[in-house]
């Protein structure tokens, strides 16, 4: 079994992210040990990880070429999409997952979010030209409540990917977690310059819409919430999606209680932007 993460805690930080009607908190990141999520695939590629602030990630190298991602014979693969959706439906997570046409009921992966401490209320599949998708309406069993807590948020995203990997093993070419801990590491080279963009837009008097894109890790839901709260902005809801080895965040935020204004836009864009593209030296080396 390879660990694809770590306990992670962000030092005095708490995050309290509220829903849009009743001001109830949709996620709330403390000051609390996360419970580690496990792949079985081993490796000798485990020098490729490193510790971050909230769990051990994989660091994609910058590399000098003309587009974020170079594709090198990929085509016969079909691109993996995990979307973890917090604003469709007011009282479950949806997540779904694409890999073309090749997963099955997923029972196994069910199964892995019911050991997270969760319950699959609804189940459904559907079909479209970019394959099968699978969807899940998950709540926490303890609450009957959708999920709040930004790192069981990524633990089921890296649970999912985990079991992509070991039950679909050819998806390790196209995922960040297939350099250390899958068959096939991906021939797709990510640079994390081009690769990142950042943009707000206005969503009304009382909130504004952060789009995030850059190249996936483990542990990038959570530092990104913590990123954001860290400058006082309140993250009301959103969705964060896995496609291959970038992640696409999208998240409604807001500054006591209205949109931000441009300046405060810009600090958001600068803050999250010199953190995902600052270079991934090794804390314990100062």
């Amino acid at each position: 079994m390879l660990v694809a993460m770590a306990s992670a805690s962000a030092a005095n930080c708490a995050v309290h992210l509220t829903t849009n009607t009743n001001n109830l908190p949709l996620f709330d990141l403390k000051n609390h040990s996360w419970r580690p999520a496990l792949l079985n695939r081993p490796t000798n590629n485990l020098e490729r990880t490193r510790l971050t602030s909230s769990v051990i990630g994989i660091i994609p190298r910058a590399t000098p070429s003309p587009t974020a991602v170079e594709n090198d014979d990929t085509d016969t693969v079909p691109t993996p999409k995990v979307i973890i959706d917090q604003d469709s439906d007011p009282d479950a997570t949806i997540v779904e997952i694409t890999f073309g046409d090749r997963l099955g009921a997923l029972l196994d992966t069910m199964n892995s979010l019911k050991s997270l401490g969760l319950n699959v209320v609804k189940a459904n599949v559907y079909l479209d030209s970019s394959g099968k998708h699978n969807k899940f309406a998950i709540t926490k069993a303890s609450t009957g409540r959708k999920v709040e807590d930004p790192e069981l948020l990524e633990a089921i995203r890296l649970t999912i990917i985990n079991n992509l990997l070991e039950y679909h093993p050819e998806s390790s070419s196209q995922l960040a977690m297939g350099v250390a801990f899958g068959i096939e590491p991906p021939k797709a080279k990510v640079d994390v310059d081009i690769a990142t963009h950042i943009h707000v837009d206005d969503d009304g008097p009382d909130r504004s819409l952060l789009h995030v894109e850059t190249a996936d890790r483990p542990g990038l839901l959570v530092d990104l919430v913590r990123i954001i709260t860290d400058i006082d902005i309140a993250v009301e809801s959103g969705e964060f999606d896995t496609e291959g080895l970038l992640a696409k965040a999208k998240f409604h935020v807001s500054y006591k209680g209205k949109a931000l204004i441009k300046p405060l836009q810009q600090v958001l864009a600068n803050s999250l932007r010199y953190f995902l593209r600052r270079p991934s030296t090794e804390e314990a080396s100062f």
